[in-house]
């Protein structure tokens, strides 16, 4: 097995944006110049470091794991790395790109029925786990490493980076890790920091359930175990074409981002109007644009040339 996996998730810029509207500047971090093209992979190598450490997964394990994308995707490229197979379980309807990513890296997919959501993907996960020998499963819902990674490593780069107070961060909720890490780290330096958790106002799937989905992938409600209600100072809502459209506006300032990053942004210039002027707030850019290639974020830009 390869020694080197700990190294996958490197070190992203943070650039500081200026928000006319609010007068405040807005920081985003560029989770997806990571190596699979999303803030997932520190979550994977985390994870996976962890588990070959303590024994749980050497080289015959199949690692499984139940995602709507970003995650799969992750975990493929790192077991990739260190020569471990791997199965992502998800829901049908996903995005083509999204599996044939995870195919050229090697992993298998087993789609799911779309009616069971998220939650049907990680039933099958257990199935799996019960059916197979020597399988590992990160259970990304509920492992507290996927927030220790962000709690670790993200939350303290993006300090040091922004090299000053950030009086709000904000990100959308799949599993939690991002805001509940990075919130946590931004708290136990002394940041008297504003959290709050970016929603779509038609795209959050209850538990996964995608017949009330919109736009917005990987963002969904009622999964999390990992997050703390508590910490969350705002619930910011956004309008789902917001979200696309500040995606998109984001990528006509180069930065090569997916739907998640628009509503991280568009939550983050809401934000910071609630803050007020001359205050600084940060968010997470998630992943990267190739993978939504059939989705609504590039709809406008189909049909004849």
């Amino acid at each position: 097995m390869k020694a080197w996996l700990p190294r996958v998730a490197s070190s992203t810029p943070t650039v500081p944006l200026a928000d006319a509207d609010s007068g405040c500047t807005i920081w985003v971090k560029l989770e997806y110049l990571l190596p699979s093209g999303s803030t997932k992979d520190r979550v994977a190598s985390f994870v996976l470091a962890h588990a070959i450490e303590t024994g749980a997964v050497d080289e015959k394990t199949l690692v499984v794991e139940a995602s709507s994308g970003s995650t799969s995707i992750a975990f493929a490229a790192a077991c990739a790395m260190i020569g471990v197979r791997f199965c992502a379980v998800m829901p049908e309807g996903v995005s083509g790109e999204r599996l044939m990513i995870i195919k050229r890296y090697g992993g298998r997919v087993v789609l799911t029925p779309k009616s069971e959501g998220v939650l049907g993907a990680i039933h099958e996960t257990q199935r799996i786990a019960e059916s197979e020998a020597n399988v590992f499963l990160p259970r990304q819902f509920e492992n507290p490493l996927n927030a220790m990674a962000h709690e670790r490593i993200t939350g303290p780069e993006l300090m040091t980076q922004v090299g000053q107070t950030i009086h709000g961060f904000v990100a959308g909720v799949g599993t939690g890790g991002t805001l509940g890490g990075i919130g946590k780290a931004l708290r136990q330096m002394g940041h008297q920091t504003r959290l709050g958790r970016a929603r779509p106002e038609t795209g959050v799937c209850f538990q996964g359930q995608p017949e009330i989905c919109g736009g917005i992938p990987g963002v969904v409600d009622g999964m999390s175990k990992i997050l703390d209600d508590d910490m969350i100072d705002d619930d910011i809502s956004v309008p789902d074409i917001e979200a696309i459209d500040a995606a998109r506006e984001l990528a006509c300032r180069g930065f090569a981002v997916g739907p998640s990053s628009g509503l991280n942004f568009a939550a983050a210039r809401r934000l910071a109007k609630l803050i007020g002027p001359g205050h600084d707030v940060a968010t997470v850019l998630c992943d990267r644009m190739e993978r939504y290639f059939s989705t609504d974020l590039f709809s406008d830009l189909r049909g004849p040339v």
